[in-house]
């Protein structure tokens, strides 16, 4: 037995005459009419009632539709979906974000997939730090990685998406609001609340540079490895730190924000994806990704 088959007996108990099934399956009546007998006999069941006239099912031949219309429904439905997932329509996609791209790029990006890409299930794992990102797309828990470059790994494909300019966040009320601009060495006597140290965070490490460029070494008061809550800490006064612009739509209250001073004060914000990574839907994810951050930056 094989599929068509089937759909020769669905056209016959559907059309109830074997001329109008044979004009609808493109063939001629004689054959269909031996396909048909072929299947009966391997069945071992009568599913038609013929005469002159018309044609019939049997009781058998009811019961038998009914599976037949299901299982060439799925048949079907199969093939329709290989054909979405091959060109990029269908899938699932986990995408892991460093903080800052968590709050300003993944809400947007995420209705950018909803809208042109509903058969995609996209999930997603906000604030994570590059090391960590790293690790997680080598062992296949993510499929795409917003994260601060550099990275060191031939096994990725790291695209830049956007340069993020760098600004200070402040209490409210500190003594450094009433700037309307500031400099790197306006943070000397600061305490400062920063991202997480000994290489895990991009951030940090930019921090730290920046500071040693402006000649003092930074007093340093708290560690986080979360953007969301270092901005928590600077709004309830433990100090100042330095984050990428888009940190301000967090909109957390009690922060108030101010830009750097230096034509070249900015951190990177990349895509990364497994090099070997050859899924059609992360492939469109692409696609509508590099204009959102573009737009976003601009």
């Amino acid at each position: 037995m094989e599929l068509r088959h089937l759909r020769y007996f669905r056209a016959v108990a559907e059309e109830r005459h074997f001329g109008r099934a044979a004009e609808r399956l493109h063939m001629a009546q004689p054959p269909l009419s031996q396909q048909i007998r072929q299947l009966e006999a391997e069945l071992a069941v009568t599913l038609l009632d013929r005469n002159t006239r018309k044609v019939e099912l049997t009781p058998a031949g009811a019961a038998y539709l009914e599976r037949v219309r299901v299982i060439l429904a799925e048949v079907d439905e199969a093939a329709a979906r290989a054909q979405r997932v091959a060109a990029g329509m269908e899938g699932r996609l986990v995408v892991g974000c460093v903080g800052s791209a968590t709050y300003s790029l993944l809400p947007t990006f995420a209705r950018a997939v909803r809208e042109a890409l509903p058969g995609i299930d996209l999930a997603f794992r906000g604030e994570m730090l590059v090391p960590d990102q790293v690790a997680a797309l080598a062992a296949g828990r993510i499929d795409l990685a917003l994260l601060r470059p550099p990275v060191d790994d031939p096994a990725l494909q790291v695209s830049l998406l956007r340069r993020d300019r760098l600004i200070v966040a402040l209490p409210e009320g500190h003594r450094l609001v009433s700037r309307a601009r500031l400099r790197i060495r306006d943070l000397r006597d600061e305490d400062l609340i920063v991202h997480a140290s000994h290489g895990r965070s991009v951030m940090h490490g930019t921090v730290e540079e920046l500071c040693r460029e402006a000649g003092f070494v930074p007093r340093v008061r708290h560690e986080v490895a979360e953007t969301s809550t270092l901005v928590t800490l600077v709004a309830a006064g433990l100090g100042a730190a330095v984050v990428p612009e888009p940190v301000s739509s967090l909109g957390i209250p009690g922060v108030t924000y101010r830009p750097l001073s230096g034509s070249d004060i900015h951190v990177d914000l990349a895509a990364a994806v497994r090099a070997a990574d050859d899924s059609p839907a992360l492939a469109r994810a692409l696609d509508l990704l590099g204009p959102l951050a573009r737009s976003r930056a601009e």
